[in-house]
């Protein structure tokens, strides 16, 4: 059997997203049925629609979301009807090498990177049967998604679906960078380049553990502003020609660099920027093809680390609920990243915002 849900669809680099009425199978085995309050859009969507990340259309684009279980497939065991869930668009395999030592970020054998379930196949489809893919496993601008097992996990009924949404993916990212990947100890100090979602995301990170001080970085005044809220001590404007310089005076030479844009550019200032012994944190996913470079002689001499983080480093069965508990407690505000809901008739003004670097996070909400 199938329903009928409606859904924004990528079909080429460029054009605007089609909301569309697709055809949506029941979950398989191992599979669960979404009903979605929230979705964020997130640059990763961007990549996608600008061309910075080939993927073939039709493609229904979204992967930041939360919402309440509708239908469980069989052999689906921990969640009911009518359970909030978070979703991860990561979803780990829980059985290769990496994810039995506990590293679900480096699972050998998701399928989501291929925009497909577990088992290579979609749910959705066009009226005349045409496949349509969801984007990371997920596709999470629509009411409605097919997800595997391991990308569901519960939602405490105190977090709203905006917060628990972007606990999938911007919250976690950064978050994570600080306390997974780096691990950075109180007192360390800390430069966060971009203050986009998962920027701000670190900066609330860093001051959940104490770093100090913690020098944001962007072209916003406004993002700059929501910075100094959630704990930064010296914000900088990314086109200060003295940038380099404000941070060593800041810093003394800067323990970690969060870099949280993706650029080329901004990748090798990080580098720069980095102290003595200290790591650059590759947090930001570039476009394909982009490149950086920068001096080993350097990196050697000077006893620098470059540290890649793909999802924060993150278990999501684990993060996401010890973040939400986090959130729940007052500990992490995580409510001051959120920016404008729009219905997901407005998805392509969204992403437009986004591609200008206009407000904080945006939420759809179908």
């Amino acid at each position: 059997m199938s329903t009928t849900t409606r859904a924004a669809v990528f079909s080429t680099p460029g054009a605007p997203l089609a909301l569309e009425d697709l055809r949506l199978a029941d979950p398989g085995p191992g599979e669960v049925l979404v009903r979605i309050h929230a979705s964020g859009v997130c640059h990763s969507d961007l990549h996608v629609v600008d061309g910075g990340w080939p993927v073939d259309g039709p493609t229904v684009l979204g992967h930041e979301g939360a919402g309440v279980v509708e239908r469980v497939g069989p052999g689906v065991g921990g969640l009911a009807v009518g359970d909030r869930v978070m979703l991860s668009w990561f979803a780990p395999c829980r059985a290769c090498r990496r994810c039995s030592a506990g590293e679900a970020w480096l699972c050998e054998d998701t399928r989501a990177l291929e925009n497909v379930l577990p088992d290579g196949s979609s749910r959705l489809s066009r009226p005349d049967g045409t496949v349509v893919a969801p984007y990371l496993g997920l596709g999470t601008f629509s009411e409605l998604v097919v997800a595997p097992r391991s990308a569901v996990v519960r939602a405490p009924d105190d977090v709203p679906f905006e917060v628990a949404a972007l606990i999938g993916c911007a919250v976690t990212t950064g978050i994570g960078a600080v306390t997974n990947t780096a691990e950075v100890r109180p007192g360390r100090s800390a430069v966060v380049l971009g203050c986009g979602g998962v920027g701000l995301a670190t900066v609330l990170g860093l001051a959940l553990v104490g770093a100090d001080p913690i020098v944001a970085v962007d072209l916003s005044d406004e993002r700059l502003e929501v910075a100094r809220s959630l704990g930064a001590t010296v914000t900088l404007r990314g086109d200060d020609p003295d940038l380099a310089a404000h941070v060593q005076r800041a810093t003394g030479g800067a323990d970690f660099v969060f870099e949280a844009i993706g650029s080329g550019r901004t990748i090798e200032s990080a580098i720069a920027m980095t102290g003595r012994g200290g790591a650059a944190v590759l947090v930001g996913m570039p476009g394909a093809g982009v490149q950086a470079t920068f001096d080993p002689f350097v990196l050697a001499d000077q006893g620098k680390r470059v540290l890649g983080c793909n999802y924060g480093s993150s278990v999501p069965d684990v993060d996401f609920p010890r973040i939400a508990r986090l959130y729940a407690t007052g500990r992490l505000p995580l409510d001051r990243l959120l920016g404008d809901r729009r219905p997901l008739d407005q998805v392509d003004g969204a992403l437009a915002d986004l591609q200008a670097a206009v407000g904080l996070r945006t939420v759809l909400v179908p």
